[in-house]
């Protein structure tokens, strides 16, 4: 039987280090009001006017990836490249990403899950390594998210939580009857919550995707509901995890280790207290990282490994919650 097995990852942030005392310049905030509602101390930002792209942030992630790997980018089958902030809108960033890596004829292919984004491509690369259609699989999360915010008091409930970042896994095909690598994954979708979390630019329904009237109404800066966000998350996360144990056929004691996603440290830290999952199995560094939606959780997963913190044998369960609004979470078992 076919496995889906992560061979190495990596991960990029851009220099330009932003803390809340920063930010505290920019607009009435502090660094107590800002971790008291997210747990966020710091972030990183690309430089203004540096000319740099969602896909550039991701090359560096990914050449790291495949470095540890020890493989060409002429070796892989395919790229699956999670964002919701593409360098444009037309092409796909994954298309950009393959240009970069001189990974020449490779398929490319873009998912706009936001928050899920890296959840979806891991399904999709499972998906393709079982039934034998790829061996190895460039998948990268990444997101290039301050050029997108309104640094004013306004708007500080979302300007505070959104960061720039890429990470990137090599997966690989392994022939082997043991359960290992991805064990199960459990993905949905309610649209109805679709307002919750939005951007309207650069596509909008109501007709031209730039007018006086949509720059006056502010749709191409970032809207979240903070508090329906919160309220979705930590009544489905909970219901989600019962469903990924129940279809692997586990108990929630043979986890290792919690990786949710990095979106508010308070809603990580209800669900856990929701779920009695002991503080040391829950693995949290958005305090560090701010939120790189789709790149929070390739982010997380390679400071752990080079941390040391997981090792063969350990089972980890990704989770998310994210616009759309989607869910989901991945099972996953270390060699």
């Amino acid at each position: 039987m076919k496995r889906s097995i992560i061979k190495s990852t990596g991960r990029y942030v851009p220099d330009r280090h932003v803390s809340n005392h920063d930010l505290a310049k920019l607009m009435d905030t502090s660094n107590e009001w800002v971790v008291q509602r997210t747990g966020i101390e710091a972030r990183y930002w690309v430089e203004e006017g540096e000319d740099v792209g969602t896909s550039d942030l991701a090359y560096r992630a990914a050449r790291q990836a495949l470095k540890r790997a020890k493989w060409n980018p002429g070796d892989l089958d395919l790229i699956v490249f999670a964002t919701m902030t593409p360098d444009v809108n037309v092409p796909g960033s994954g298309a950009l990403l393959q240009n970069l890596l001189e990974a020449k004829k490779v398929p490319a292919l873009d998912i706009r899950q936001q928050c899920t984004g890296f959840l979806h491509g891991l399904e999709i690369c499972d998906a393709y390594i079982r039934s034998e259609k790829a061996e190895k699989i460039l998948l990268v999360g990444a997101e290039l998210q301050s050029r997108y915010l309104e640094l004013t008091t306004a708007n500080r409930d979302t300007a505070v939580i959104f960061a720039d970042g890429a990470g990137a896994a090599c997966i690989e095909a392994r022939e082997t009857n043991e359960e290992i690598g991805i064990i199960t994954s459990i993905l949905h979708a309610d649209g109805k919550h679709s307002g919750v979390l939005k951007v309207g630019l650069p596509a909008h329904k109501s007709g031209k995707p730039i007018s006086k009237a949509i720059i006056e109404n502010q749709d191409h800066f970032p809207y979240m509901d903070g508090k329906t966000v919160f309220k979705l998350a930590v009544t489905r996360l909970p219901k989600l995890t019962k469903e990924l144990l129940e279809k692997a056929n586990m108990a929630i004691e043979d986890i290792d280790l919690f990786i949710p996603h990095q979106a508010n440290l308070r809603i990580n830290e209800a669900f856990r207290d929701r779920m009695n999952i002991p503080e040391e199995k829950m693995f949290n560094n958005i305090q560090t990282y701010g939120n790189t939606t789709a790149a929070t959780l390739p982010i997380a997963l390679d400071e752990l490994i080079e941390q040391n913190r997981v090792k063969a044998g350990d089972t980890i369960m990704f989770l998310g919650l994210g616009a759309g609004i989607t869910w989901g979470g991945v099972i996953y078992k270390f060699v």
